[in-house]
């Protein structure tokens, strides 16, 4: 079972690299997107939302799932080779897969010992000057992402949210058919047999691993895919079939009470940030 497929499928993920080099002054970063950082070599200090600076002494991945006010300035003497990328992650259509992962994710490179051929690739590209460079180096950090969400979750870095859910060997079972199926009508008493568990030890062991109940995370769920698929341009009738409404009218008053606008007022919004 492939847990982070429906997650995946369900979002438009995309990075898009924008320095690589040696870090010369004070960099902040706060555009509205997630971050990657890769620490060839050298040593920085970071601080995230003004707080105490950390000392990043050895080459490591600093990730940022979401928008997250935060800077590195490279330690006095030193040379410090960085590659830099936005990453997109579903923050901003509501992904669970995007808002349950931890403000920061630090790994040294010398523990992910199976991504290193990812990042040998990576470095060629951020480093060289070949044709088809930004293109090539975009796809590669998408697919090092990717390898990193499935190295944090195989090492158990990730234990909040949903993630706790997908780590339980019976939640998970009714976690992935409601990522793989958010157009069917499920009720409590089926995602309960689909765990193997009786109704009600299913509804504690749901809120005390995720923080919600079973049927509200379906419901933002479903408004996360039903965001997703608006922004890419599916007309709003389509788009409450896919996730489970009989009418786009049924759709609009879920959305706007979980998201807080209209659908078309929500995609009005995303179109000016």
């Amino acid at each position: 079972m492939d847990q982070l497929a429906p997650l995946l499928s369900q979002i438009s993920l995309s990075a898009e690299s924008f320095f690589s080099g040696e870090l010369c002054q004070l960099v902040t970063f706060d555009k509205g997107a997630g971050h990657i950082h890769i620490l060839r070599s050298g040593q920085v200090s970071m601080t995230v939302r003004n707080g105490r600076p950390q000392l990043i002494d050895k080459p490591s991945v600093l990730f940022f799932p979401r928008s997250c006010l935060h800077e590195l300035v490279p330690i006095e003497n030193g040379t410090s080779e960085l590659l830099c990328a936005y990453v997109d992650l579903g923050a901003k259509v509501g992904s669970p897969l995007a808002l349950s992962l931890p403000e920061v994710i630090i790994l040294p490179i010398d523990d992910m010992n199976p991504l290193g051929s990812t990042l040998d690739l990576l470095f060629k590209e951020a480093f060289g000057d070949t044709i088809g460079r930004q293109a090539a180096l975009d796809r590669l950090i998408e697919y090092f992402l990717i390898q990193v969400l499935r190295h944090v979750i195989e090492i158990g870095e990730l234990q909040n949210g949903i993630f706790a859910a997908l780590a339980d060997s019976r939640l998970k079972h009714a976690v992935t058919a409601m990522h793989e199926r958010p157009s069917h009508p499920w009720t409590l008493d089926e995602l309960a047999d689909v765990s193997g568990m009786s109704r009600a030890r299913f509804a504690v062991n749901f809120r005390e691993a995720v923080g919600i109940t079973p049927l509200d995370y379906l419901t933002d769920w479903r408004m996360s895919v039903a965001q997703n698929l608006l922004k890419l341009g599916r007309p709003i009738k389509s788009v409450a079939a896919a996730v489970g409404y009989q009418s786009q009218a049924a759709l609009a008053r879920v959305f706007t009470k979980r998201v807080g606008y209209a659908p078309s007022e929500w995609l009005k919004q995303l179109e000016s940030s």
